[in-house]
């Protein structure tokens, strides 16, 4: 048999799909198995203080830990996470940061000989780290975004129309009223020198979706939803606020923080709040599983089968005795 360190040497296991399907609890799972390590893809769990809402699930008392010059780490279950509190809660965060981080923390992992997997549900992180994103690395220009800081949605997709017509008729229409994804927009077909993807030197992946029918899908996020309330969910935001974290913030766009806002400035009542909460999460599912869709390298398995683990772990081990 081949050592441990030549065996996963290169090779990514990636668990992905919409939220509420228990993806970092089944890699939890394999990471024991296999001597794995997780990496988060998820854009909300970058941001520190955020943790309720965001679902990390830290045990009482967790920790950051350090290692060598890597960014820091939790450990759960006796299994390594990273991609958790890379960022304060006001500074911003890009998919570019994200694959400098993700792409690191691999290769660290690779060296070790364990398991890197990637386990999420933002879709443009795990396709930077996997396929890369050409324009990743395009740096902010500051002078640009003082230009189109005051304009609304509908003046910044005129202006991204005029740069590049074939991105603007791209864009869902949820990115076409978000002026921080049109600002970026901008910014890349502003800037001509486009580099080629970077990407790890992946010889060997397997990706295992996660997935179940929609009915389904709104009675775990409801639940989920729930449970956060019960948790101590509006503490958290108002904590946040205590911080000085600005309702403005990137980190506050997230969904249940976002909402918040309404329901501590006394605009709607906690019911409201919720209803919406649970409907930003349900359509939230919806775009994820129809991102995810459109790869046809995932191995899709449906959660709400009781014998669905049990596949997942013999494809996986298939896999994983394939290289060995």
């Amino acid at each position: 048999m081949i050592s441990s360190k030549k065996r996963f040497s290169n090779r990514l296991l990636v668990i992905c799909g919409p939220t509420s399907t228990g993806k970092t609890s089944l890699a939890l799972k394999v990471a024991k198995k296999y001597n794995g390590q997780l990496v988060s893809a998820d854009s909300r769990q970058v941001y520190k203080n955020l943790n309720i809402g965001t679902g990390k699930d830290l045990p009482k008392n967790a920790k950051l830990k350090l290692k060598n010059l890597l960014p820091n780490y939790y450990e759960v279950e006796g299994v390594i996470i990273w991609g958790y509190d890379l960022v304060d809660s006001n500074k911003e965060f890009s998919v570019g940061h994200y694959i400098k981080f993700a792409t690191k923390v691999v290769k660290n992992i690779w060296k070790d000989g364990g398991l890197p997997i990637l386990v999420g549900g933002t879709g443009l992180y795990i396709r930077g780290i996997i396929d890369g994103i050409g324009t990743a690395d395009i740096p902010q220009n500051k002078a640009l975004r003082k230009v189109y800081a005051d304009k609304n949605a509908d003046e910044l997709f005129d202006v991204l129309a005029q740069l590049d017509s074939s991105k603007a008729a791209s864009l869902n229409s949820s990115d076409k009223k978000n002026p921080r994804r049109l600002i970026r927009a901008i910014e890349v077909a502003s800037f001509h020198k486009h580099k080629k993807p970077s990407k790890l030197p992946i010889d060997d992946m397997l990706m295992i979706g996660l997935r179940t029918t929609q009915d389904e899908l709104a009675k775990r996020v409801g639940k989920r939803v729930d449970v956060r309330m019960r948790h101590g969910f509006l503490y958290e935001v108002e904590n946040l606020i205590v911080r000085k974290v600005k309702w403005s913030s990137q980190s506050m766009q997230a969904f249940g923080y976002k909402q918040a806002r309404d329901l501590l400035d006394g605009k709607i009542n906690t019911k409201t709040f919720v209803e919406k909460w649970k409907a930003s999460e349900r359509n939230y599912s919806k775009r994820q599983l129809l991102w995810f869709s459109k790869d046809a390298r995932i191995n899709w398995f449906d959660v709400s089968k009781r014998d669905y683990p049990q596949n997942v772990f013999v494809q996986i081990r298939e896999w994983i005795n394939k290289g060995s």
